[in-house]
């Protein structure tokens, strides 16, 4: 199962690293939340540094032509896209995030599974 961070949670690890109290972290993460959400209704970009970018992007179908689009019939749907800040790695000449700077995969201990053969074999 994954855990996840809670803002509380967030605020009082930040608060160990900066000066600024945790109830001042996350009274500005709160107010991040509308702020953000009246520039992306107003068309624009969120960017946050060091984060990335976020957008409210539009699912459409398509119009016979420009002329017939409405976004009553046309617009399916809304979301929002994140694209996390990158830069290039002069070693490997590819894109890369912070977010993922030091991030390791590692397997799992095996679950036990029964198979259907240790059924037949466990029967008298």
């Amino acid at each position: 199962m994954v855990d996840t961070m809670s803002t509380r949670e967030l605020a009082e690890i930040m608060q160990e690293n900066c000066t600024v109290k945790r109830s001042d972290i996350e009274a500005v993460l709160r107010e991040l939340v509308p702020t953000m959400t009246r520039a992306m209704q107003d068309s624009k970009r969120v960017k946050i540094d060091g984060l990335g970018t976020f957008k409210i992007e539009l699912k459409t179908k398509p119009s016979v032509s420009p002329k017939e689009f409405s976004s009553q019939k046309n617009v399916l749907g809304m979301h929002i896209n994140f694209m996390p800040e990158t830069y290039k790695d002069s070693g490997t000449n590819r894109r890369v995030t912070d977010l993922l700077r030091r991030c390791a995969v590692a397997e799992l201990p095996k679950n036990a599974v029964i198979t259907d053969e240790d059924e037949v074999e466990a029967q008298p």
